[in-house]
């Protein structure tokens, strides 16, 4: 893939060693039940689910963060309108994820999946150190997760063809920000899905 950027000189970055019992994979913003995404979005979500289908394979927690927005409260409506409105189809994970009893649900009012939620906790306590982020937009809620995920000291993982960005920037230089700032590993779904098996 043309977007994904050079590793930077890092120790994490520098290795494709996994230890999957501390892996987990979060789902940022990838919406739409019944509905469905929107068609340039199509690719990069069936790219998530199957990284999902995966994960859950492989005995690995997913977790679903997902815009659940209050209306006329929230602030991101003020600026990108009313978007995936708690308890719309719009607020709920792709069907094609099939959520499972085992999949966690993790509603956020902000971009950053973190940020007043109990995502931190629930990691913690499952032991995982290491995610795999897929997600939408690219540059907007996958990059505020990834900088709350870095802040509390997780490694992560981004797979570049399983995000997207339709709102703002571009994709490549979003993955290198990644790369740079949150010493994010950018790799492909395949590259996710070779060292889940």
């Amino acid at each position: 893939m043309s977007d994904i950027p050079t590793p930077q000189s890092t120790a994490w970055q520098q290795s494709d060693a996994i230890e999957l019992e501390n892996v987990a994979v979060l789902i940022v913003d990838i919406l739409g039940g019944d509905e469905g995404t929107i068609p340039e979005l199509e690719a990069a979500a069936d790219n998530a689910i199957s990284i999902v289908k995966a994960a859950r394979a492989a005995g690995l927690p997913v977790l679903f963060c997902d815009d659940a927005h209050i209306p006329g409260l929230d602030k991101e409506i003020g600026l990108w309108g009313e978007h995936a409105l708690a308890g719309t189809e719009s607020a709920k994970p792709l069907t094609g994820f099939a959520l499972q009893d085992s999949d966690f649900v993790i509603p956020k009012r902000r971009y950053d999946a973190f940020f007043q939620t109990d995502l931190d906790l629930t990691l913690r306590e499952m032991g995982v150190d290491t995610l795999i982020v897929c997600g939408f937009d690219t540059n907007i809620c996958v990059m505020h997760t990834l900088a709350g995920a870095f802040f509390r000291g997780y490694q992560t993982i981004v797979p570049a063809d399983a995000c997207a960005t339709f709102l703002i920037g571009t994709q490549k230089d979003g993955l290198t920000y990644f790369s740079r700032c949150f010493d994010s590993r950018v790799v492909s779904t395949e590259a996710v899905l070779s060292s889940l098996s």
